[in-house]
């Protein structure tokens, strides 16, 4: 894969910051030359060196057949992005250009039983539930009419990742003028992404 040096994060714990804080993630792969995608919500943790996911999706699905036919899949972290304009750089002659910052990873996805997708299930939502004053816990719920049958119709998976590619691109081959006038931009621009980014060039200020 074509690299882009300047914009490739080498903090590692950086990296790793960005994942959790972006846990829904887009799952890709192909089956029979024909691509296929979903979008899930995953658990991240660290075992022997290695970043496990874990997550499910529905059962007979493209995608799902996909994956058991062919294990190998492309995982995106998305987090904010946003337009710059040329016309803030000191520099002139230069193209306008996309602001973003992503993580690429693969792995092999391994399905697990319905054991483990009850334990997935709960563990997500102990995850986002627990903070809420009445926490709606998989534990309240029916076992027999409620959750088992929705265990039924998901797989959960396991992905552990061998290969992983940060890509924070934020000007960080402006110079410092430019780079000091864009995040004036995008801070009046106001707009969620916009601020993001802003908030991201500050941890990054370069050294012209």
């Amino acid at each position: 894969m074509y690299k882009m040096p300047e914009f490739t994060e080498d903090n590692k714990q950086a990296v790793l910051d960005f994942m959790y804080e972006h846990p829904f993630v887009v799952l890709t792969g192909c089956h029979n030359n024909i691509p296929v995608a979903t979008q899930v919500p995953v658990l991240i943790h660290e075992h022997e060196g290695k970043i496990v996911l874990r997550g499910h999706i529905m059962r007979k699905t493209d995608h799902q057949i996909a994956f058991e036919a062919n294990p190998h899949v492309l995982v995106l972290f998305n987090g904010p992005q946003c337009y710059v304009s040329a016309s803030w750089y000191n520099e002139r002659n230069i193209g306008s250009t996309w602001n973003y910052m992503t993580v690429h990873a693969r792995g092999i996805m391994r399905f697990m039983d319905d054991e483990a997708t009850l334990q997935l299930i709960k563990d997500l939502t102990h995850k986002y539930e627990d903070s809420q004053l009445k926490p709606e816990l998989v534990e309240y719920m029916s076992l027999k009419n409620y959750v088992m049958p929705m265990v039924k119709a998901i797989v959960s998976f396991e992905l552990t990742l061998d290969w992983i590619y940060p890509l924070f691109k934020i000007s960080q081959n402006r110079n410092a003028e430019s780079h000091a006038n864009i995040i004036k931009q995008l801070k009046l621009r106001g707009d969620y992404n916009s601020l993001e980014i802003a908030k991201e060039m500050e941890k990054r200020v370069p050294q012209s």
